[in-house]
């Protein structure tokens, strides 16, 4: 059988139809049958030794350290017994060493009871034998890598140990008639009882049934919990129980029987029909995989009817997972909800009544509720509250059918309608593409589609049955975020339950933004009434409503906002700042739609923003402000209750509006003064107009002609220059703001003159078209010369420019032809209070000559001391400053007095000759030295003169 074996053979064995060679250095050589060649042996035993050469299949080297001495082959047990420098065990076929028994080293001959599994060895003259039985009646795990044992349970004390390896990985371990499933490590496997009705003599698995032998049956179960009897065959002595190929062997004392398994197609079948479902689905996934689409189809039938025979037994959730696995169409399960009101498609075809599931089966399932459910007698109440709990729980488990299937059906729709607004922003060069998809229904309308029509379905039923379930909130949840529920139904069944709220969406989510705001209305206007839905559902909820649409559609917003407008001003002017619209179009629909709203919103879009508002908006505000003090000052008139310093909230109003804003024209509105009454909006006018003069003279007067009546309120016009002084206007220089100080000192020293001035500037600027042509005469024509030395002490009195005088009428005279008096006590007050603000030598030249030193010491006082610390200051400064200039001059002397070392070695940093007695030139880093002449040369060659750094010695 074996030829020329290239090592010298010291044992040799076989094993089934191949020899095991054990050579001298310690390798296994295994030969089989050469196939090449044709056998001469009778065909008895395909494992039996062939009459032809053998040819080698395999060599394990370093089998054994030292040659192999002999070796037996344990068919019984699968294992090979070697005796080399000790016995070893190893495991068939691969060969790889189980155990060495470390006491049999020395050995030098064994005995083998295949029986009994004893080992007897001879060492040392002494006789050893070993049993190859486990240690106790007692389930152990061996950890693999460590070696660890750790005990498990005992296998019982009558029926023999049992260990059946399952597919999963876990371990059947028999005790009496249990078999208990057990993970690789030992752990119980919850619900992992399998109860034999004997304890069984062997069990063999078979995907998926586990077969137990016992004494007087073969018993088949299931290996999905509960694991129920499928099968009970009867055997009086059988004893025997393999595994093979395609059957289960059992054998007798004198007989052999096969179990085949029934097809697994047929199984299936019975199973369903038979209303084990569980079982037929787990057979389903043990179909070939090239079954799949069979298998996908009975698997689905396999659920349809599952689903039904779980609903009509009340197991409501559960039939809707089948419903779910069976991938039916929604519209199938929504057929047995006859409460639910489905939107009428064109793409959806109707449901069936009922799915064939069986070509045999023709009793059918009732797909109506009512009929499923038992229908309750008006006399039990019982009955009929048990109906109702029902009705609810087939609500719920519909719920969470529907929202298990929207994810997927909503999103489809999503895509072809984004799809659509890509073909859409393409062109009219893809009609003819999106035609033959599908047809528009009309104008910006969504097309039609099955997607969209199967999530109008999906969503419009989950809204009912929400609703039904009483679950409003979650209604409103699902028709905030993006839906398909058809208008129609859910509408007559959200205003039929007075969800308001989830109504209001429903509209939105549709852009029916008109009957969104129309019930909003009516809802506020409600909740104002009978105070319902009063936090819920107020102003700031149309406001937060048309936020969105300030961009889209802000003639829209203009629209509803008018009562909100009127409610919730504030509110609404903040609404179209942050919603951008223009305030032009603004104010324009005001003016034409709410006139009374017009003046309001411009005067809260100034108060916000006066950037916002243009001149012509300003101009258009003030002029609202007043035509109504106008109004108001006509009423008081005709009354003859008009008093010039009453101030109505309407007139405030327009004088912080004249004061504060600029971008109104002040001419035209002085056109619509009265001539004897609103004084102080005059002087505001006038000061807006550059006319200060003006504008002072009616704050201080008293008593003037019949043509006016002004207001004589001095601390009104030390105001007014205060404010001009302050505000530092563009057009207006700071000392002409100083001055004015002046002017209305002058208008105090000489009351006539400037009532005089007065009444001919109104009657100019009443007679002129054009007012802000009109130059009002200087200042100087107000002045009068006072001869009088002139005070050289008072700062700055050398250089005031009083201009050209236009008389010389002195104070003196002006007072006996008027007959008018010096406001000598408003003199004094502005002296003192505003003293650093106004010219002192000129103020001190204007004043009477019998005015007495010592009313003027509260302005000459402090006046003197500020000039006094000023010509101070100025001299330390001066100080400063002239021995900043001799530091400087010191260092200046101190850098020139730098000196250069001219040594022998000295050498030009431009030729690297040496310096000598020639003359020289160092550069400002007094290192570097170079003759003057190439220096010069260098310097003629850049066209740069650089002579101030050089320096000779």
């Amino acid at each position: 059988l074996i030829n020329n074996c290239p090592t010298k053979i010291d044992a040799v064995e076989s094993y089934g139809s191949k020899l095991l060679v054990g050579c001298s250095d310690g390798s296994l050589r295994i030969y089989g049958p050469d196939s090449s060649i044709p056998d001469q042996s009778p065909p008895f035993d395909s494992l039996a030794l062939r009459k032809k050469p053998y040819a080698l299949e395999r060599t394990v080297a370093w089998f054994s350290k030292k040659a192999l001495l002999s070796m037996k082959v344990l068919e019984s047990r699968g294992l090979l017994l070697s005796l080399s420098e000790s016995i070893a065990f190893h495991r068939l076929p691969n060969f790889e060493t189980i155990v060495v028994i470390a006491k049999a080293k020395g050995a030098n001959v064994y005995s083998w009871d295949d029986r009994r599994g004893f080992l007897c060895f001879a060492r040392q003259k002494r006789v050893c034998i070993f049993r190859h039985d486990g240690v106790r009646k007692d389930y152990m795990i061996l950890n693999a890598t460590n070696g660890a044992l750790s005990e498990v349970f005992s296998s019982g004390k009558i029926a023999p140990p049992l260990v059946v390896p399952l597919p999963s990985g876990e371990l059947i371990l028999g005790k009496e008639n249990i078999g208990v499933l057990v993970d690789q490590n030992g752990k119980l496997v919850q619900a992992g009882r399998i109860c034999w009705s004997e304890a069984p003599i062997a069990v063999v698995i078979q995907k998926p049934y586990a077969i137990a032998l016992s004494p007087r049956r073969v018993e088949i179960r299931s290996l999905r919990v509960p694991y129920p009897l499928i099968q009970t065959i009867v055997f009086h002595d059988a004893c025997h129980l393999i595994k093979s190929n395609n059957a289960i062997v059992v054998a007798s004392n004198n007989s052999v029987y096969g179990l085949f398994p029934v097809p697994l197609g047929a199984q299936i079948v019975q199973l369903t029909a038979s209303g084990e479902f569980e079982e037929a689905l787990t057979l389903c996934k043990l179909l070939p995989p090239k079954d799949a689409d069979l298998r996908a189809a009975r698997e689905r039938l396999i659920h349809t009817r599952y689903a039904h025979y779980l609903f009509e037994n009340g197991c409501y959730e559960e039939a809707m997972e089948h419903f779910l696995a069976s991938q039916v169409d929604i519209t199938y399960v929504l057929s047995l909800y006859p409460s639910i009101v489905l939107p009428k498609t064109t793409t959806i075809p109707k449901p069936e009544k009922l799915m064939d599931l069986s070509p045999d089966d023709s009793s059918g399932l009732s797909d109506d509720l009512e009929t499923l459910l038992p229908q309750p007698s008006e006399s039990d109440e019982n009955a009929t509250f048990e109906f109702k709990k029902m009705s609810h729980n087939t609500l719920m488990a519909l719920i969470k059918y529907l929202q298990k299937k929207g994810y997927n059906i909503v999103e489809k729709a999503a895509a072809e309608g984004m799809e659509e607004v890509v073909l859409d922003a393409i062109g009219d060069n893809f009609t003819s593409a999106r035609s033959k998809k599908s047809n528009k229904r009309h104008g910006n309308v969504p097309i039609s589609s099955a997607a969209r029509d199967m999530a109008a379905i999906l969503d419009t039923a989950l809204l009912q049955a929400l609703l039904l379930t009483g679950q409003p909130s979650a209604a409103l949840e699902l028709l905030k975020g993006l839906n398909y529920c058809d208008v129609k139904i859910c509408e007559e069944l959200l205003q039929n339950g007075n969800h308001y709220a989830a109504l209001l969406e429903l509209y939105k989510s549709n852009s029916m933004h008109r009957e969104s705001l129309k019930l909003l209305h009516q809802l506020v206007e409600e909740s104002k009434r009978n105070q319902s839905h009063a936090g819920e559902f107020g102003p700031e909820a149309i406001i937060e409503y048309l936020k969105p649409l300030c961009g889209t559609d802000p003639m829209f917003v203009l629209e509803f906002s008018l009562f909100v407008l009127e409610n919730r001003p504030t509110q609404t002017i903040e609404l179209f700042l942050s919603g951008n619209i223009p305030a032009d179009m603004v104010n324009a629909y005001l003016k034409q739609h709410a006139p009374n709203m017009q003046g309001r919103y411009l005067e809260l879009m100034l108060a916000m923003n006066e950037n916002r508002i243009s001149a012509n908006l300003q101009n258009e505000m003030v002029q609202i402000s007043l035509t109504e003090v106008l109004e108001w000052y006509s009423e008081l008139s005709a009354q003859q209750m008009w008093d010039e310093k009453a101030y109505s909230p309407t007139r405030k109003k327009l004088l912080s509006a004249l004061d504060s804003i600029s971008g109104y024209n002040p001419e035209a509105l002085l056109e619509h003064l009265p001539p004897d009454a609103l004084f102080e909006e005059r002087a505001i006018l006038f000061g807006k107009m550059n006319q200060h003069e003006l504008a002072l003279s009616l704050y201080v007067h008293k008593v003037v002609s019949d043509m006016v009546h002004p207001l004589h309120v001095p601390e009104l016009a030390l105001a007014y220059c205060d404010r001009v002084y302050d505000s530092a206007v563009p057009r207006l220089p700071v000392k002409s703001s100083g001055n004015l100080y002046l002017t209305l000192l002058r208008i105090y020293l000489n009351p006539w003159k400037t009532t005089k001035y007065f009444e001919n500037s109104i009657m100019n600027l009443a007679s002129s078209p054009n007012t802000s042509t009109q130059k009002v005469s200087s200042v100087a024509s107000l002045k009068s010369k006072v001869g009088r030395k002139k005070i050289a002490s008072i700062e700055g009195a050398e250089d005031i420019s009083i201009g050209p005088s236009n008389t010389d009428t002195t104070i003196e005279e002006s007072s006996e032809e008027g007959g008018s008096t010096i406001m000598f006590d408003q003199v004094l007050d502005l002296l003192s209070r505003r003293w650093d603000r106004i010219n002192g030598a000129y103020a001190l030249k204007i004043l009477p000559r019998e005015t007495k030193l010592q009313n003027l010491l509260p302005f000459l006082g402090p006046l003197v001391k500020k000039s006094s610390e000023a010509y101070r200051n100025s001299s330390v400064i001066k100080s400063l400053r002239q021995t900043e200039n001799l530091q400087v001059k010191d260092e200046l002397y101190s850098q020139r007095k730098a000196t250069v070392k001219i040594s022998r070695d000295s050498t030009c940093s431009l030729c690297d000759k040496k310096i000598g007695t020639s003359v020289f030139a160092i550069y400002p880093n007094e290192k570097t030295l170079v003759h003057f002449v190439c220096f010069r040369d260098s310097q003629n060659k850049k066209g740069v003169t650089r002579g101030s750094f050089l320096k000779k010695r």
